[in-house]
């Protein structure tokens, strides 16, 4: 998937996942998803989590684990 046709909530995600790339990645998850709870509208929490489920080869390994915890 060339980065034209990244899907704007797997480019988010991986941009705030970068912002956390200094932690360890199950501490980057925890900050990923709380701030996911907090700013993102529930059609692109939803959006995100179906990605993760359908493979999401694109996105960042912290971001993915992110989304699993925002499962309901």
């Amino acid at each position: 998937m060339s980065r034209a046709t990244v899907p704007p909530y797997v480019r988010l995600a991986n941009e705030i996942a970068a912002q956390f790339a200094h932690r360890p990645p199950a501490d980057a998850a925890v900050a990923i998803a709380n701030h996911l709870r907090v700013t993102w509208d529930p059609r692109m929490k939803r959006a995100l989590i179906d990605h993760v489920e359908a493979g999401a080869e694109d996105l960042d390994p912290a971001a993915a684990l992110a989304a699993r915890q925002l499962k309901p």
